[in-house]
């Protein structure tokens, strides 16, 4: 047995510190996955139980200005990887079809690898904007994909830093740096208020564009297993090839949720709106009252398409039955009435 625990141990050590690339095993949080992972499951806890617990006795917070900033913040940080990214590889002669990792220690190659770890940083930042939804008690803005989304992306990422911060694997983070800044503008954008919300009518086609992001990723990444003549490392194909794989589905779902299956019953409802102003002149939803002579008494219906929801009953003052309010009968005699609600929706 402890023979079985020193093998893993060494075997460990030598991923760690033998199989690494040197040139970032020293930057901060990088010497193990650990740290990544505590601070990720830390995060989940928060937004999922801590926050909202903490917010239970509290009022939402308004945080306009601060998510201005933040927001704003965020599309300088993603212009910048972006730049770097295209600068030092996709837009200034990386090969699409297949690109090496440059382990070397030239200008160029340690640039890459300080960028690799910038977007690492990136998916850290990224934690707030969950921390806004709960500080705002927006806890439907707190679902499973995006706590998923964010807390799985540091690790994920902390692998591409820790042995292969340059080359192929960069594209996923060259792809996802152009869509946060779009992201973050629309963010930006949308909490300067309903002045500006009201231009904003593209907000599913930013999930599109993660979608389309991830098939791209797919491609660029699959295509090694036919054919990899540049040595790039097959292990971070299949790797970075499942998370797309993964998360397009994901966002797949969250756009048939969100979007479609939300299109077809706005489309119902107005079928519905428009079969009922056809059929007995009355818009659905729109109410029609009556008053009737029942057993010597006036009755006041009140008709929701047709089907009586609610029945009012007026007696004279000198009724023993409890009312809640007054009226005028035609013939000027003050009346209560006593109000019956239907349990029908």
């Amino acid at each position: 047995m402890m023979d079985y625990i020193s093998s893993i141990y060494d075997y460990w050590r030598d991923l760690m510190e033998n199989k690494a690339d040197p040139r970032t095993k020293d930057y901060p949080l990088m010497s193990s996955p650990f740290p990544t992972i505590a601070i990720c499951l830390s995060y989940a806890y928060f937004v999922k139980v801590l926050g909202p617990k903490l917010m239970e006795n509290r009022k939402p917070f308004q945080l306009r200005t601060v998510l201005v900033v933040y927001n704003f913040a965020q599309v300088l940080f993603s212009a910048w990887l972006f730049y770097e990214a295209s600068l030092n590889g996709w837009l200034n002669g990386y090969n699409f079809r297949c690109e090496p990792v440059d382990y070397s220690y030239t200008p160029e190659a340690l640039r890459t690898a300080r960028g690799c770890w910038w977007y690492f940083f990136s998916k850290f930042t990224e934690f707030f904007d969950t921390f806004f939804f709960v500080m705002r008690k927006r806890y439907d803005q707190v679902s499973t994909l995006h706590v998923i989304h964010h807390g799985i992306m540091p690790f994920s990422v902390w692998w591409g830093v820790k042995y292969t911060p340059g080359g192929h694997s960069t594209f996923f983070g060259f792809l996802n740096t152009f869509v946060h800044i779009v992201m973050y503008t629309y963010y930006m954008l949308a909490a300067m208020g309903p002045k500006v919300q009201k231009y904003l009518w593209w907000k599913k086609y930013l999930t599109l564009l993660q979608m389309v992001q991830f098939v791209l990723v797919m491609v660029h990444s699959f295509q090694l297993f036919f054919k990899n003549d540049c040595n790039y490392p097959i292990g971070f194909a299949y790797f970075i090839g499942a998370h797309a794989l993964m998360f397009y589905f994901l966002f797949t779902n969250f756009y048939k949720t969100r979007y479609l299956n939300s299109e077809k019953k706005n489309k119902a409802v107005a079928a519905a709106a428009a079969a009922g102003l056809k059929n007995n002149g009355h818009p659905n939803g729109i109410l029609k009252s009556s008053l009737l002579q029942q057993n010597g008494n006036i009755a006041k219906y009140t008709e929701i398409n047709g089907n009586t929801k609610f029945a009012s009953t007026m007696t004279t003052l000198a009724a023993t039955t409890p009312t809640t309010g007054s009226v005028t009968t035609p013939n000027g005699n003050v009346t209560r009435q006593r109000i019956h609600a239907s349990t029908d929706n």
